[in-house]
């Protein structure tokens, strides 16, 4: 019986270090830690509680590294309109220069502008598709 409580312990300790730390791994080792206890009350000896427990959180930890919760998700933030307010906003092009460059005033001072291929200068209204740096691309 001291066994299950120790398991128990530990995976109420390791809970309360998951919702401090916000990752789904050590909520994958409490449950394994759960698993121990139940083979504890099953009343198996400490090692096949240990290896049962391990066994859990090898396979627990293998299936959320396959999941889309264990994946790393890259995202292009010159171009996602979520992280930069600035992508999808209009701003007006008054002359363009050479190599389909120019200057404009956006939100108060003066940024490089960049048209994307394809596109045709013109004066007029241009909407901002990606920004590097204080170069804002254009179409």
């Amino acid at each position: 019986m001291e066994y299950l409580l120790l398991w128990l312990e530990m995976a109420g300790l390791v809970v309360v270090f998951e919702l401090l730390s916000g990752t789904l791994y050590l909520l994958m080792l409490a449950f394994s830690m759960l698993a121990g206890g139940l083979v504890a009350l099953l009343g198996f000896d400490w090692e096949t509680q240990v290896i049962i427990a391990t066994l859990i959180s090898v396979i627990f930890v293998f299936l959320l590294q396959r999941s889309k919760f264990g994946q790393l998700i890259k995202l292009d933030v010159t171009k996602d309109p979520r992280i930069n307010l600035d992508i999808g906003q209009r701003l007006y092009i008054e002359t363009w220069l050479k190599d389909n460059r120019a200057r404009a005033i956006y939100r108060g001072t003066e940024w490089d502008v960049e048209l994307l291929p394809g596109k045709v200068a013109h004066t007029g209204w241009f909407e901002i598709r990606e920004v590097r740096g204080n170069l804002l691309l254009v179409a």
